[in-house]
C-alpha cells in the first residue's frame, strides 16, 4: 500500500477525510508520511486508540534518534520536548507532577470561574454587537475568551495576550514556522514564563501559578523552577489555542444544520450534551497523539516494533461505529459518550474541566444574547487553519 501524507486532506472544514472509515475498515494500522517527510504508524479505531493511551509502553521519548520526527523543525514543535517536560510525561516524575496538579487545579476551582467567564462573554458579545453584523465570531469571541480566562487563571497581564497567540501557534503549527523563528519564539516565551514564575514565587498572589510556586508537599517536595515553566507554558498554550479552536468548532458544527440550534433554544438542558457531542464530532481536531514504543506491541492482530512511532487519530476513533451508535451524526443527547478528545487514561488532558466549563458557559451566553446567530456563509465554505496541530477554522463569518 503506498505511503499516505498526513495529516490527510478534507472535503471541507466540518467533514472528515474519506481515509478515516477506509483505514478503520480495511487497514487499522497504516504507514503514513508527516511534514517532516519521516514515516510513522497511524492508528484510527477506537479500542486500538484507546489501548494505546493507557499503555505504559507507548511512550513520550520523542526525542530518541530514532523516533520520527513530527515536523521539519529540528526542535520538533509542542510534542519533542526533553529537559523539565521529559521527567514531567513520564514514569514516576509525571505521577507526581500529576498528584500536586490535581491538588490545586481542581473542580472546585474551575467551577468557581464561571460567573467570571459569564461576564466576558457578555463583554465581548457586548463589543461585537457594537460593531456590528456580519462579524468573524472566532476573533470577536472565540480567542479573545480564553485567552482572558487562562491568563486570571494563572496572574498573567491580559495585555500580553497578542505575544502569547504568537508563541502559542509557533508551539502548535508543523508548517508555518522557520527553524529560526521557532527558536525566537521559543525563548521568549521562556524567558516571559521564567520571569513570571520567579515574580509568583517572590510576591504570590491568588492564582494558580501562585499556588503551584509556593506549595510544599511532604510526599512529593515542591516544583522546580523549570517545572514551573513548563507547567505555566503548557497551560497557556493549552488553555489558549485550544478551547479558542473548540468555541468556533462547536459553533459552526451547530449552526451549519439550523435544527441543532433550534433545538437548544428549546431545551437548554442539552447544552452539557451536547458539548460533549461537539467534541466527539469534530472532525478538525489537528494532528493526533503521537507515541514512541519502548517495547514490542501488538495492536490489531500486528506486533509493531520496538522503536517505532505511532500516531492516535483521536477523532477518527470517535467516528468508530463499532464503538458509537449513529457515529456519522451529530446526536445532541447523546449518553453516555465516551470519546476520546480529552484522551484517556494517565495522560488525559489535565484542562479538561476547565475546557468543558468554558464551553458550557459560551453557549449558553450564546444561545441567550444571540439566538438568532447563524452562519454568514453556506458550511463548504469555511477554511480549516492549516498545518495547526490542534485544527482549527481561518475564520467563522456569522450575522445574528
Amino acid at each position: 500500500m503506498a505511503v499516505a501524507d498526513y495529516p490527510f486532506s478534507q472535503p471541507a472544514a466540518l467533514e472528515p477525510p474519506d481515509e478515516w472509515a477506509t483505514l478503520r475498515d480495511g487497514c487499522p494500522v497504516s504507514r503514513i508520511r508527516m511534514a517532516s517527510g519521516d514515516e510513522a504508524l497511524l492508528l484510527t479505531r477506537y479500542d486500538d486508540v484507546r489501548a494505546m493511551l493507557a499503555d505504559p509502553r507507548f511512550t513520550h521519548n520523542l526525542t530518541q534518534p530514532d523516533a520520527a520526527r513530527i515536523a521539519d523543525s529540528e526542535s520538533g514543535g509542542v510534542f519533542n520536548e526533553g529537559g523539565a517536560a521529559a521527567g514531567m510525561t513520564s514514569g514516576e516524575g509525571h505521577v507526581r507532577w500529576r498528584r500536586m496538579m490535581s491538588r490545586s487545579f481542581t473542580a472546585k476551582r474551575v467551577n468557581a470561574l464561571r460567573p467570571r467567564i459569564e461576564e466576558i462573554a457578555h463583554e465581548l458579545i457586548d463589543e461585537m454587537e457594537a460593531a456590528g453584523a456580519p462579524a468573524n465570531l472566532g476573533a470577536a469571541f472565540g480567542f479573545p475568551l480564553p485567552v482572558f480566562v487562562i491568563c486570571e487563571l494563572l496572574g498573567v497581564p491580559a495585555d500580553y495576550r497578542d505575544r502569547f497567540a504568537h508563541w502559542s501557534d509557533a508551539m502548535l503549527n508543523l508548517t508555518r514556522y522557520s527553524q529560526a523563528e521557532l527558536d525566537i519564539a521559543r525563548r521568549d516565551f521562556h524567558e516571559f514564563m521564567a520571569n513570571h514564575v520567579r515574580t509568583k514565587r517572590e510576591k504570590p498572589g491568588d492564582d494558580l501559578l501562585s499556588e503551584l510556586a509556593t506549595i510544599a508537599d511532604a510526599q512529593d517536595g515542591r516544583l522546580s523552577e523549570p517545572e514551573l515553566i513548563m507547567t505555566g507554558q503548557g497551560l497557556l498554550v493549552a488553555g489558549h489555542e485550544t478551547t479558542a479552536n473548540m468555541i468556533g468548532k462547536m459553533v459552526a458544527m451547530l449552526l451549519s444544520d439550523r435544527a441543532r440550534w433550534e433545538r437548544l433554544l428549546d431545551e437548554r438542558g442539552l447544552i452539557p450534551s451536547a458539548v460533549e457531542e461537539s467534541l466527539r464530532f469534530d472532525a478538525n481536531p489537528g494532528f493526533g497523539i503521537p507515541r514512541y514504543l519502548s517495547e514490542p506491541v501488538e495492536v490489531a492482530g500486528e506486533t509493531l516494533p520496538a522503536g517505532t512511532t505511532v500516531i492516535t487519530n483521536l477523532a477518527s476513533a470517535n467516528r468508530d461505529t463499532c464503538a458509537f451508535a449513529d457515529a456519522g451524526d451529530m446526536v445532541l443527547d447523546r449518553r453516555p459518550n465516551p470519546h476520546l478528545a480529552f484522551g484517556a487514561g494517565p495522560h488525559s488532558c489535565l484542562g479538561q474541566a476547565l475546557a468543558r466549563v468554558e464551553l458550557q458557559t459560551v453557549l449558553g451566553v450564546l444561545l441567550d444574547r444571540l439566538p438568532g446567530l447563524a452562519l454568514a456563509v453556506e458550511p463548504a465554505e469555511l477554511r480549516r487553519r492549516e498545518g495547526l496541530v490542534v485544527g482549527g477554522l481561518d475564520e467563522l463569518p456569522v450575522r445574528w
